[in-house]
């Protein structure tokens, strides 16, 4: 049967006999896996050449490449042996020509034929699902990135295009495509703000009411038309759920949409799954901005605001952690690993969150981590981690998100050492070459792959890692005096405590060996018991008492030596 083309037929009884999934897995459990769908691989047999050395991505043209669904599905094994549960794939529905990174929609209810069918997206998650690791049941899901605050550029403005100016409606012309876009209730102009170009994207009413360059911005405003238009936008995702079973939906620009409209159509998504006996369907949202006061809008107890007598909820589960990738302009996770920057916006950071939480282990599940992503924006000039990174960096960096507070995300990419650097397109490279037959870049054997792999598994088998409180750990040079550390020589240490049990995570962020010793919990750990490596070393080391009574171990770290101890 064709898919629909108008909102009005879409049918979202429950398929007939079909069981949709769930599992108990919480979502700051999981280590999602990010990729961009057009560059991950295509449908073709190709195999790496196994090295431990890192690799530089196949430049591609500011076009589609040739990636394709049925790609990840033939390689849910090398996710899966990363220790990633869970895949956010970049936008899958129809595109406009040329937006090879999938957010310049023209059809919600069809699968770009670039990418593959409607079935092979049913087939990439039934595999997901059902997939087994080592003859085992290892459960992955599936999260799809998607548009809501706007279209893709499917209609003219009158006179041709145009910039914001002091909220000045503008007259539309006529429909790029007269079959454009899916559902066709979208095609009518009034279902539009029509005021031209952002050129301030943190000054309001412009950031909601304005064009994302030439995509075309929504009038998700709290009124009829609002109203008919997230119905619309709704139903069109809610049959993604029905019909692909799919696990939850990274939102796109969610800041510049209006709150009632984010509300609604998280809030119906969620309830919709439910309906379907779906648990846990997870919404986070892009916020794209390093600020704490904008998170306390969305996430966390304080997911509400008043807008006049009424009282608004965002709807979503979680955010984009842009304050840790970004650092508001300074002190970025990257650069603090680094070296060049002291730790005090992380401490910072911690600081900030408690008020979103119960206690400080619940913070952990109100915020998607990540270092790098596809948007060039926030990481220019450097781009990419790896670009002027060692190994030891890249692999402390992802260390750092799979054991502290949040659910960490990968860039695809990242664990082969990719280093692109410059616009958008030159941080999206490929992982497979069309130029030599039947090679890909899916190298496990490459060493970032390999340690990553094997944090992730520590991260796995440790309650503390995925559900602990987090506290940031003073260290010292002499055992006696105590502080935390600044500067760019020391070692950065954090515990997760769920109780009665501690684990510590160090990294040496100096090129040269560190002999510290770093404080642990004095009620958890008696004078002469010991702590044992789970990652980056062997054997154990003893718990002492320095004369206040505090408790702490010595670590003797090489440059850039990242541990886990338990």
């Amino acid at each position: 049967m064709p898919a629909p083309t108008k909102a009005s037929d879409i049918d979202l009884t429950p398929i007939p006999g079909k069981q949709y999934f769930s599992v108990v897995r919480e979502w700051r459990e999981e280590f999602i896996y990010f990729l961009m769908l057009d560059r991950f691989h295509d449908d073709q047999t190709r195999s790496p050449v196994l090295q431990p050395g890192r690799v530089n991505g196949i430049t591609t043209p500011n076009d589609f490449f040739g990636g394709k669904i049925k790609g990840i599905t033939n390689h849910l094994d090398y996710i899966a042996g990363l220790g990633c549960t869970a895949i956010w794939i970049s936008p899958v529905f129809e595109n406009n020509p040329k937006a090879y990174h999938g957010y310049d929609i023209n059809n919600y209810l069809g699968v770009d034929p670039h990418f593959g069918t409607e079935q092979d997206l049913i087939d990439l998650v039934d595999a997901a699902h059902n997939f087994k690791r080592a003859g085992q049941p290892f459960p992955i899901r599936i999260i799809l990135d998607v548009v809501i605050n706007h279209s893709g550029d499917n209609w003219e403005y009158a006179g041709g295009p145009k910039s914001y100016s002091n909220g000045q409606q503008f007259a539309f012309d006529k429909l790029r495509r007269t079959d454009r876009p899916i559902p066709i209730e979208l095609q009518n102009q009034d279902w539009y703000h029509r005021r031209g170009q952002i050129s301030n994207f943190d000054t309001s009413p412009e950031n909601q009411l304005g064009d994302i360059a030439t995509l075309k911005d929504y009038a998700n405003d709290d009124d009829e038309i609002g109203s008919a238009l997230v119905n619309t936008l709704i139903k069109a995702h809610a049959y993604w759920i029905r019909q692909a079973d799919i696990d939850g939906f990274r939102v796109d620009a969610v800041k510049h949409m209006g709150p009632v409209a984010c509300s609604r159509f998280c809030s119906n998504l969620r309830e919709y799954a439910y309906s379907l006996g779906k648990r846990g369907f997870f919404l986070f949202g892009e916020v794209a901005q390093a600020d704490d006061d904008l998170y306390n809008r969305y996430i966390g107890q304080n997911t509400s605001s008043q807008d006049g007598n009424i009282t608004v909820f965002f709807g979503l589960d979680s955010v984009l952690d842009f304050r840790l990738a970004e650092g508001n302009g300074s002190g970025r996770l990257r650069d603090i690993l680094k070296g060049f920057q002291g730790p005090q916006t992380l401490f910072d950071r911690l600081e900030a969150q408690r008020q979103r939480a119960l206690n400080r282990g619940e913070i952990g599940r109100y915020l998607v981590t990540f270092v790098d992503n596809h948007d060039s924006f926030w990481q220019q000039p450097d781009g990419r981690l790896a670009n002027g990174a060692p190994d030891e960096q890249v692999i402390a960096a992802l260390g750092y998100l799979l054991c502290s507070l949040g659910t960490a995300c990968i860039y695809y990419g990242t664990e082969q050492g990719f280093s692109g650097h410059g616009g958008d397109n030159e941080m999206r490279e490929a992982m497979f070459d069309k130029t030599t037959a039947g090679r890909n870049l899916l190298n496990t054997g490459c060493t970032i792959y390999q340690e990553i792999a094997k944090i992730s598994a520590v991260m796995r088998t440790n309650e503390p890692l995925r559900f602990g409180r987090m506290y940031f750990r003073q260290i010292s040079g002499n055992g006696e005096q105590f502080g935390l550390p600044f500067g760019s020589t020391y070692t950065l240490a954090f515990s997760r405590i769920l109780y009665p049990n501690e684990i510590l995570v160090a990294y040496n962020v100096a090129n040269s060996p560190r002999h510290d010793s770093v404080i642990v919990d004095a009620i958890l750990h008696q004078d002469g018991s010991s702590m044992r490596f789970l990652y980056g070393g062997t054997g154990t080391v003893p718990v002492r008492t320095a004369s206040d009574g505090s408790r702490f171990v010595k670590l003797d770290l090489a440059p850039h030596q990242f541990v886990i101890l338990g």
